[in-house]
């Protein structure tokens, strides 16, 4: 057997195993627009709920613009429903949800917990 050929086709499965398993894909984002974000406390409360939603990975909360970045674990979604859920117990109305490409992907803003 031809041992360069042998190690390149090693190589080129090995690539497509780990593009298949996911292993370089980054981590969803959603940006939600909330109305009546206008304070420390307000986003403290958005968070901790948005942060109890199976899936989150990290939150970061821009009161000014009134928006949230919502980045998820490797592998989950956020689906609008359950972010206007989540959002709704927190006393507030979600006004957008919108898929993010992550500008970050190494930073994914507060750790949700």
């Amino acid at each position: 057997m031809n041992f360069p050929i042998f190690t390149q086709r090693i190589a080129i499965a090995l690539g497509l195993a780990l593009l298949a398993s996911g292993a370089w894909a980054a981590p969803l984002t959603y940006q939600l627009r909330v109305d009546g974000l206008s304070c420390p406390f307000c986003a403290y409360g958005l968070e901790k709920k948005l942060g109890a939603v199976e899936g989150v990975q990290g939150l970061e909360t821009n009161i000014k613009d009134g928006t949230l970045v919502v980045t998820m674990k490797d592998g989950a979604t956020l689906d609008e429903a359950s972010a206007r859920q989540a959002v709704k117990e927190a006393g507030f109305s979600l006004r957008t949800f919108e898929p993010v490409q992550s500008a970050a992907q190494g930073s994914p803003g507060r750790q949700a917990k």
